[in-house]
């Protein structure tokens, strides 16, 4: 399955200036505990704000031009297709965690988004969800995580 995993303020924001613009210690646990274990796919302005692999997951960065230092943690792949051929091929779910540019690029082939809502306006975001970007899913789920956040799953409508 693909699932696409983000936290958005009520603005629909993701992002400022190449990383997170807010700080919550229980979005970033469940970010942890939910997608520990299975492949993560990230576009490369996200893979350079980590500054690292994160442990326990194959870090795959989707770059067409770009290249990445070897890591055994690390695979680089270069189009959508190919990300779509390696989740075929694996027992595990596969997980979209951004940019922006990466949730529309597999923004067809997602079955199930998680999202986080952060309880904030981020008035000087560049990085955005387009408004919308749930339509063809249906509530499936809700977590309250404290902090104020709330954990949302949505399933794709058959």
């Amino acid at each position: 399955m693909i699932i696409a995993i983000v936290a958005i303020s009520k603005n629909l924001a993701i992002g400022r200036g190449g990383g997170i613009p807010w700080h919550f210690s229980e979005d970033l646990k469940f970010f942890k505990r939910t997608t520990t274990g299975h492949p993560i796919v990230m576009g490369y302005n996200t893979w350079k704000s980590l500054g690292r692999p994160l442990p326990n997951r194959l870090n795959i960065v989707l770059s067409r031009s770009r290249s990445v230092d070897p890591d055994p943690n690390v695979r680089l792949m270069r189009n959508k297709d190919e990300v779509i051929e390696f989740a075929r091929g694996q027992d595990r779910d596969l997980f979209i965690i951004g940019g922006a540019a990466i949730y529309r690029t597999f923004a067809d082939v997602i079955d199930r988004w998680i999202v986080t809502e952060i309880p904030v306006t981020i008035d000087d975001a560049d990085a955005f969800l387009a408004d919308g970007f749930l339509v063809g899913f249906e509530l499936a789920s809700s977590e309250v995580l404290g902090e104020g956040l709330t954990v949302k799953t949505y399933e794709k409508m058959p």
